[in-house]
């Protein structure tokens, strides 16, 4: 098929219509601060390519009603899939947004099949326009050295979903993905400046700077886990060793190392613990409000250095309100004015930040060819 380039004002609106949905040409043309007659040339050009098509008219005052436009079958979708070490799970948009299919997989060793089935219910929904897998590594930009062993990690995470050869793939930190969630759909939408601070198994940070992102000149920003941990004389600082000590599996080590038989069963997970603690036992309470403060302590870190007036929490540990209180305590101890709340996206925000960038990618894809 040869593709065919579109106009600069058919580019406007179209992106303008992605982002609106539905829109006649006279908001086309406000969005595109584009003049009525070029947004209808504009539109016309689209809907010859079936990029765009019209939605039934606008009702509102007395007088001739505007045809109301959507995006076009030819427009396509994109796919967004969060490969994490124990759940998989994707979604399938429209480049408007409207959710067309998600599932998820406790096994990941079934996530190639999901994915694959998920792509055979999509042949009638035009083009896959873009791809974003998120994945727990650093994901190191165009033109920078990256580490090979991470690199083959993200590769063979991508290679065993199975994804059409010709798709346009991208991956993107996890963490990242969260942290754009928060942004456009999340507690942070109210601001343009917060960081997202994941804890769970591991540990990790988004940091949204002036509505944007910052990933990094080597895409490592917000990776706490390599900060200088332990910072003692007698001690050396070690790579990850933040992230062993307030990783749930660190967290899992002490409560081990501290539990007898007359505080009852031990606790198998972190969210055990947490459990236990809302319920009144005096150990695990102790043992929350230990890692809170630890916890803590890495935003006030993380404060000094940005200072964002926001932190998010999120993750298997870091979404459990119970950490909440001591992590702003040792704010306000420790560090500026820093409003701390958990994340409402809960186990979503890595899927749905990866759909918003699939999305970018997916529009700029048809903006630069059409067909």
């Amino acid at each position: 098929m040869v593709a065919l380039a579109l106009s600069d004002s058919a580019r406007e609106v179209f992106t303008a219509l992605a982002a609106l949905r539905r829109a006649t040409r006279p908001q086309l043309a406000a969005a595109c601060e584009l003049s009525k007659p070029t947004v209808s040339t504009a539109v016309a050009e689209l809907e010859a390519l079936e990029l765009v098509e019209r939605d039934g008219t606008a009702h509102g005052a007395a007088g001739r009603s505007p045809a109301l436009y959507r995006l076009g079958p030819a427009s396509g979708y994109v796919l967004a899939v969060d490969r994490g070490s124990t759940r998989v799970a994707y979604r399938a948009a429209g480049l408007d947004g409207r959710l067309l299919d998600q599932d998820h997989t406790d096994e990941p060793d079934s996530a190639r099949a999901m994915v694959r089935t998920a792509l055979r219910r999509r042949a009638r929904s035009g083009p896959l326009r873009a791809v974003v897998v998120a994945v727990s590594d650093v994901v190191t930009p165009a033109g920078r050295r990256a580490d090979p062993v991470v690199d083959q990690r993200i590769r063979a995470a991508i290679d065993g979903l199975g994804l059409p050869r010709r798709a346009r793939v991208s991956a993107e930190n996890n963490v990242n993905c969260a942290a754009v969630a928060e942004l456009h759909a999340g507690t942070g939408g109210s601001r343009d400046t917060f960081v997202y601070l994941q804890v769970g198994v591991g540990i990790g940070a988004g940091l949204v700077v002036g509505g944007r992102l910052l990933r990094g000149v080597n895409g490592a920003a917000g990776e706490v886990a390599r900060l200088a941990y332990p910072w003692a004389d007698d001690q050396a600082a070690r790579p990850d060793a933040l992230e062993a000590r307030l990783g749930s599996p660190g967290l899992l080590r002490r409560v081990r190392a501290r539990w007898s038989a007359a505080h009852g069963p031990v606790p198998d997970s972190a969210a055990a613990l947490f459990e236990l603690a809302g319920r009144g036992h005096r150990l695990a309470g102790e043992l929350v409000a230990e890692h809170s403060g630890e916890v803590g302590r890495l935003a006030a870190s993380i404060s000094a250095v940005l200072d964002p007036g926001l932190i998010v929490l999120g993750g298997g540990v870091g979404g459990n309100p119970l950490l909440t209180e001591g992590v702003a305590a040792t704010l306000t101890r420790l560090s500026w004015p820093t409003e701390v709340t958990v994340s409402r996206l809960g186990e979503r925000a890595t899927v749905l930040g990866a759909t918003h960038l699939a999305r970018e990618q997916g529009v700029l894809a048809v903006t630069l060819t059409a067909v």
